[in-house]
């Protein structure tokens, strides 16, 4: 069974209508090359001037502008929809969750994922520290769909492992993420590729792809990694989409031919 799956790149800005915007456009191109299934990236309804602006943004579970757009774009294209990152109320003032949620082909709730690991980073001029705004999941997430389970990862737990293998036997696993360029070069694609090794699964990264009007510049190279490894699709920078296979037969043969997954002890 093959099924066609995409990844939406973006370059978000401060303004919650323009995203909106351009997600509603690329969702369609993905929707019109024939994808299935299609994923945005992490912040995609806001990157703001400021951590503190997607606070202000936040929607309660269940209601909001955002949750509308996700839950309409499903039922407009028939596709299951992962809706990258937005930022959900949580219990602490001034912090919000950092939510995936799933629409499926009907419009209605899928499943939903709060990001776990939050990313911290300090090397010369750049600074990061989710930990200020963000209340950290504390539930590993996953979803069934017609081709298999998807499992939930976002950015910073790509870095990980375990979650990955908390997951369980997934077909595929997504990673809306915001890599900066700094760790991106770096270490974004050996990563893609070590968790699909591993899982010998799929991995369908969503990536922000450039520099945004805050100054950060994000790593972009949204791909589809398959279950032997290889990059399959990639979209180095810019808006754009990322189209490609899951191939049912393709990963039972891999895992015949190298039964790992049958061979682990721990």
């Amino acid at each position: 069974m093959k099924t066609t799956v995409a990844a939406v790149q973006m370059v978000s800005t401060p303004v919650v209508d323009e995203n909106l915007a351009t997600a509603g456009r690329l969702i369609a191109e993905a929707a019109g090359r024939g994808a299935r299934l299609v994923t945005l990236p992490e912040y995609w309804p806001i990157m703001g001037m400021s951590d503190a602006d997607k606070v202000a943004r936040a929607e309660q579970p269940g209601a909001g502008p955002i949750q509308d757009f996700l839950a309409a774009r499903a039922r407009e294209h028939g596709i299951w929809l992962i809706g990258g990152t937005l930022p959900l109320v949580s219990g602490d003032a001034g912090k919000v969750l950092n939510t995936t949620l799933v629409h499926g082909p009907d419009g209605r709730p899928a499943g939903r994922y709060d990001k776990i690991h939050l990313f911290g980073f300090n090397k010369g001029s750049e600074s990061y520290d989710e930990a200020r705004t963000i209340v950290p999941g504390a539930t590993v997430g996953s979803f069934e769909a017609p081709f298999g389970r998807v499992g939930m990862s976002i950015c910073y737990d790509l870095r990980f492992p375990e979650l990955f293998r908390a997951m369980g036997d997934c077909a595929l696993v997504v990673v809306p993420a915001a890599f900066t360029y700094t760790t991106g070069s770096a270490h974004w694609e050996v990563l893609l590729r070590a968790r699909a090794i591993e899982n010998q699964c799929y991995v369908l990264a969503s990536a922000q792809g450039g520099t945004h009007r805050n100054g950060r510049r994000t790593y972009g190279h949204s791909m589809l990694v398959d279950p032997w490894g290889e990059v399959q699709a990639v979209l180095p920078e810019g808006e754009g989409v990322v189209v490609g296979e899951i191939d049912g037969e393709f990963m039972a043969r891999v895992r015949e031919s190298l039964p790992a997954l049958k061979h682990r002890r721990m």
